[in-house]
């Protein structure tokens, strides 16, 4: 009888995670069974596979979502991170193991004593950025310790940004994942992270303003915003005592300095619902934020508002988007200016069908060894085929399909909710991923420590 593996979703990160599945069927003895809310939207190459079953799923139907679970011998979840739980809860009752590519949540982190009790794998955090960067990550920490050396310095950055054929407006930017954690990207706190044993705090407001520069050789220029925590995985990674801690987004030189426009408007805000949004256009949307005049234009009261130029960039890249559009509307009921603004960016941020993306992650690793300070840089490039099979698709997916299949074999058994920090994990997903294009170039450097090139550091 094959083996089962239910995934709960079929949206923009499965197309390889399917793929691999499928192509995996008949040697590995295995049925997909695809639940989604809407699957009409799944192609046909997948859903016509004599492995594979596609069910309509609603997963706040109770009795849909358990049939489904009974019915799995180990469980992914694509979903959205707080639907989460309602499937992981199902797991437990059912003792069946679970895989996403989600941060672990509380309500997750809570469950851990009845998965070890009932020897479940909970893995969680395997896709892109959380999943290749921590276990790439802890491949090179742990080798650094296995030789004797003391980690001084770590520091994490991916972006996923447009491949450079396709990287053709003035922002260098498309969405190549969910577009709402992009605008919301900073917020519920300050970031937080250590800089040469200094603790530093970055509030919302400042923090699209405090960036370091990167270069990826044959790719050009990044910058790097702080993520919100770089403490968070302090202990999990064994870091209690390193001068630098450091981990953040990619985005290429200049975008960050353009958004910080839109934090500056208040166009970021997810706090409130504006009650006449729906067919308000571009221009009265942008007019929200600005001062009344009964003469100045609206592009000028932003210019003024702003302190921007007509022949600065940044003005340059409000205009590509339309903002000033009167035509163009949004149909959006009581909607927040954070989904307004998320309207109109996709409105110009979408891949077109032919059009790749590319994925960059870079790590530092400083150390010390034998006296000596050394450095090791390692970065990691990945471009998409297509709109539908990404580079984002392909870090997030493959490694979730990996690994589900690496805990349905036998091979990652201890239980628990877990990230992919131990080698029974990481390797051999770190090596098979080496065969589909994913690995780390590797770098001796001389150790730089606090980076003096580092933007209002």
């Amino acid at each position: 009888m094959a083996r089962t593996i239910l995934v709960f979703g079929a949206g923009k990160s499965t197309s390889y995670l399917l793929d691999y599945i499928l192509k995996k069927s008949k040697e590995e003895n295995l049925h997909l069974l695809i639940g989604d809310i809407n699957p009409e939207n799944i192609s046909t190459s997948i859903s016509s596979h004599k492995n594979c079953t596609v069910i309509a799923l609603d997963i706040f139907n109770d009795d849909e979502r358990r049939k489904a679970i009974v019915s799995a011998s180990i469980v992914v979840s694509m979903l959205p991170p707080r639907l989460h739980i309602k499937i992981a809860e199902g797991c437990i009752h059912y003792k069946k193991h679970l895989v996403t590519a989600s941060y672990i949540s509380k309500e997750i982190q809570k469950l851990d004593n009845d998965a070890r009790k009932s020897g479940l794998v909970f893995m969680n955090e395997i896709g892109l950025d959380p999943g290749i960067d921590h276990m790439s990550a802890m491949e090179v920490i742990d080798r650094i310790r296995n030789q004797g050396g003391k980690m001084l310095l770590f520091e994490s950055f991916t972006g996923g940004l447009v491949a450079p054929e396709h990287d053709s407006n003035l922002w260098n930017y498309k969405f190549t994942w969910n577009p709402r954690n992009v605008v919301l990207a900073g917020q519920g706190g300050a970031a937080k992270f250590i800089q040469e044993g200094s603790y530093k705090y970055i509030p919302y407001q400042k923090l699209f303003r405090r960036t370091e520069l990167l270069n990826i050789d044959g790719y050009g220029s990044f910058e790097v915003y702080p993520n919100r925590d770089s403490l968070k995985y302090r202990d999990a990674y064994g870091l209690q005592d390193v001068l630098t801690l450091y981990r953040g987004t990619m985005r290429r030189v200049g975008f960050s300095k353009a958004w910080q426009m839109f934090v500056l408007l208040g166009m970021t805000d997810d706090s409130y619902n504006i009650e006449n949004s729906e067919g308000m256009s571009y221009r009265q949307f942008v007019n929200l934020f600005l001062p009344y005049s009964p003469t100045d234009s609206v592009e000028l009261k932003l210019r003024h508002y702003l302190k921007i130029d007509q022949d600065d960039i940044k003005w340059g890249k409000l205009l590509e988007l339309n903002l000033f559009d009167e035509t163009k509307r949004i149909p959006l009921k009581n909607a927040s200016p954070a989904q307004m603004l998320q309207y109109i960016l996709e409105d110009n941020w979408t891949l077109e069908a032919d059009e790749k993306d590319m994925i960059v992650m870079y790590h530092k690793f400083g150390y010390e060894i034998d006296g000596k300070k050394k450095q090791i840089d390692a970065n990691m490039v990945v471009l998409g085929e297509n709109q539908n099979y990404t580079a984002m698709a392909k870090t997030v997916g493959l490694p979730v399909a990996m690994a589900a299949l690496q805990i349905l074999n036998g091979k990652i058994k201890t239980p628990g909710v877990q990230i992919p920090i131990k080698s029974e994990v990481y390797r051999p997903i770190l090596s098979e991923l080496k065969q589909y294009g994913i690995n780390f170039k590797e770098y001796e450097v001389p150790y730089l420590g606090y980076n003096p090139n580092s933007i209002g550091s």
